[in-house]
C-alpha cells in the first residue's frame, strides 16, 4: 500500500457560516489540527468569511481554500472573484469544478481547465473535482466520464510542479447519505492514478487523490485506507467540528501507522 503522500482532509463549507460563526468554526478546526501532525487540513469557507477565517488560522497548520473562482484576473464580471483576490484573502487552495458548479451552474470541462490554468498561474493549489451522475454510473459510464474530466486538465497539471489534488466525488453520493464503498472508490482512484502515471510518473506521485461524497466518521477508515485514496473533500461533516475532527484523526491514524487511534 502506497501511503507516501500526506493525507489531505479538506472541508467545503458551501453556502454556510459566512460570518462570525465561520470564524468560530475555523478556530475550533485550527485547534484540532494541532493533533494531526501527519495530515494536512484545509477549510473552504464562503467568500464573505475567507479573510476573517484566514486571519483566525494564521500561524496554524490549517490552509484556506476558495470554493470557486473566475478564470480571468480582473474585469467587468459582477459577482465573481479572481485568483489574485483569493490570494489576497489568505487562500492557498481553490476548489474547482465541484459537481454543484457543473450541475447547477453549467460549468464545462473547458471552463474548469481555464480556471486550473489561472489558479496555478497565481500559485493557488487546485482541488479539481471529477465524478459521474447516478444515470452515468447505472449506464456503466463511470470511468469514461471521469477520464474525460481528468483529460481536460491533465496536460495543465503535468506542466506545473505544484502538488495538486483531484477529488473524485460521485454526484449521486453528495449530500445524499449514500457513498461509494471502498471497492468502488478505489477502482476509480486507481484508474485516475493510472491515467496520471501515463502522462508523468512525477505527476502521479505528487497528486493527492481525494474521495468526496458522504464521507463521515463511520466510513472514513475504510475509504481513507484504500491504497490510492489520499484524503477527503468533506461537505456536510465539515460543518461539525466533532465529525470533521474524527475524519481527520482517521486519516492521521493511517498516516502515522497507528490504526484504531482516535
Amino acid at each position: 500500500m502506497n501511503k507516501t503522500r500526506r493525507p489531505l482532509i479538506a472541508g467545503n463549507w458551501k453556502m454556510n457560516h459566512g460570518g462570525p460563526t465561520g470564524v468560530s468554526l475555523a478556530a475550533e478546526i485550527a485547534a484540532l489540527a494541532r493533533a494531526v501532525s501527519h495530515t494536512d487540513v484545509v477549510i473552504g469557507p464562503p467568500f464573505t468569511a475567507l479573510a476573517a477565517c484566514a486571519a483566525e488560522c494564521h500561524g496554524t497548520a490549517v490552509g484556506i481554500a476558495g470554493q470557486n473562482m473566475h478564470s480571468k484576473g480582473s474585469g467587468a464580471f459582477t459577482g465573481e472573484i479572481s485568483a489574485a483576490m483569493l490570494k489576497d484573502a489568505g487562500c492557498t487552495w481553490v476548489i474547482l469544478g465541484h459537481s454543484e458548479r457543473r450541475q447547477l451552474f453549467g460549468e464545462t470541462d473547458g471552463a474548469v481547465a481555464e480556471k486550473t490554468v489561472a489558479a496555478l498561474g497565481a500559485k493557488l493549489l487546485p482541488i479539481v473535482c471529477v465524478g459521474e451522475t447516478l444515470k452515468e454510473r447505472e449506464a456503466g459510464e463511470t470511468l469514461r466520464v471521469v477520464k474525460r474530466q481528468v483529460d481536460a486538465v491533465l496536460d495543465i497539471l503535468a506542466q506545473d510542479a505544484a502538488s495538486v489534488a483531484i477529488a473524485y466525488e460521485p454526484v449521486w453520493a453528495i449530500g445524499t447519505g449514500k457513498n461509494a464503498g471502498p471497492t468502488e472508490a478505489e477502482e476509480v482512484h486507481e484508474a485516475i492514478r493510472t491515467w496520471l502515471n501515463g502522462k508523468s510518473t512525477d505527476l502521479a506521485a505528487r497528486t493527492r487523490l481525494l474521495y468526496g461524497g458522504s464521507l463521515k466518521p463511520d466510513n472514513a477508515a475504510g475509504l481513507l485506507g484504500c491504497p490510492n485514496v489520499d484524503g477527503g473533500l468533506i461537505g456536510g461533516a465539515s460543518l461539525d467540528v466533532a465529525q470533521f475532527g474524527a475524519i481527520a484523526r482517521a486519516a492521521e491514524a493511517i498516516a502515522s501507522g497507528t490504526p484504531g487511534k482516535s
